[in-house]
């Protein structure tokens, strides 16, 4: 029923979306299209925040009808972004007039407030200001971030709708810039068609190793404690930056860089624990991930991943390394609990699936294209 509203209004199938090439919104940005191209949208994908790699091409190629757009600016929490924002909203309004998309899709907060020919959802994936918050303890600098929060504000209350994937990241949006007039819950999907096998006695992790928000650096610090290696795949050096995380000098920790897509998948394939204890996580793609292809989960015990996980996975205070080295050490002695541990987090992977996460944004970009559709009409009468 979702998937036949749109089709109702007119065939409409015309999207243009945004994606960044740092983090998880690549892949979220690559699931959805593909769902969405299966259902007949046509999508226009315009990327930012360097231009993709050659795996990320790749990725993108395999997606049938799919119409990549790359560009090297910078987004608006990167260092000095604002001529980047404003040359990419130029960028971005042109390939909109090219395209003539019925759905503006963008899940960057830089350009809500563009002069968009069409209605624009904007997904608010993370914000710097709940990050600070939650790896700090304290809100952002007013001098350094002051702009960055009018900027990102102008964008949501322009946007015809607002997207958050749990209702934690959703509060966070609404207590830093709102009040949101139109917002909603949609929560991401993804399928790595991991093939069940024989698991390995590892504990694996995955995220952007520099950014302190996923808290790898804890996980790295008590590995000698633990009987089995903890293996850490992503990126050491964040963007536009020289500096590298560091990790190295860990006992028991093998650093792997960023991993292409097939090699991650067999990295999730054969470890048993799938270990993050974020401090800050607005949802936490990589976990699916792991659940899907049937690792035991240990997390950080914050509010957006208790609210997908909770009851499939073991939680564990962010910054308690003793709670983290004992519950990892309990995993890996107890073939029981580890065993309940994968079966469950599976289960419930299996409800966060690429088709749920297309019908919630067919049935979005329906109620847009209808609220559009009813303005007109009114508009016409005497």
């Amino acid at each position: 029923m979702r998937a036949q509203a749109l089709r109702s209004l007119g065939g409409r199938r015309r999207v243009l979306m945004t994606a960044d090439t740092q983090g998880g919104v690549w892949q979220y940005a690559l699931e959805l299209c593909r769902a969405l191209t299966a259902r007949g949208c046509e999508i226009t994908l315009a990327t930012m925040g360097g231009f993709p790699d050659r795996e990320q091409r790749r990725e993108a190629a395999t997606i049938a009808g799919l119409d990549l757009r790359v560009s090297h600016y910078r987004l608006v929490w990167m260092d000095d972004p604002w001529r980047d924002v404003r040359d990419a909203g130029e960028w971005l309004l042109g390939i909109a007039h090219e395209v003539r998309p019925d759905v503006v899709h963008l899940n960057d907060l830089g350009h809500g407030d563009l002069a968009w020919p069409a209605p624009v959802l904007t997904v608010g994936h993370s914000c710097v200001l709940s990050w600070w918050r939650a790896v700090h303890g304290e809100p952002a600098p007013a001098a350094q971030w002051s702009r960055y929060r009018q900027h990102v504000a102008a964008g949501l209350h322009a946007s015809d709708l607002v997207v958050a994937p749990t209702n934690a990241m959703l509060s966070s949006l609404q207590c830093f810039y709102g009040p949101l007039r139109n917002a909603r819950v949609i929560a991401n999907g993804r399928r790595l068609g991991v093939a069940r096998r024989v698991k390995k006695g590892v504990i694996f992790s995955a995220g952007r190793v520099w950014d302190q928000g996923k808290n790898l650096a804890a996980l790295a610090a008590i590995a000698a404690r633990v009987p089995w290696p903890v293996c850490i795949a992503g990126a050491h050096r964040g963007p536009h930056s020289d500096r590298e995380s560091e990790h190295a000098g860990y006992l028991n920790v093998r650093m792997l860089g960023k991993l292409g897509g097939d090699t991650l998948r067999r990295w999730f394939a054969k470890a048993s624990i799938y270990a993050l204890p974020a401090r800050y996580e607005p949802f936490g793609l990589s976990v699916l991930e792991a659940a899907e292809a049937g690792c035991a989960l240990v997390l950080g015990d914050i509010d957006s991943l208790r609210e997908t996980w909770d009851g499939a996975a073991l939680f564990v205070p962010p910054n308690d390394p003793d709670a983290l080295s004992a519950t990892l050490r309990r995993l890996i002695a107890d073939d029981v609990l580890r065993a309940r541990g994968m079966a469950r987090a599976h289960r419930r992977a299996a409800h966060l699936t690429p088709r749920a996460m297309a019908d919630g944004y067919l049935e979005a970009y329906a109620d847009l294209l209808a609220r559009r559709a009813f303005g007109a009409s009114m508009e016409m009468l005497p």
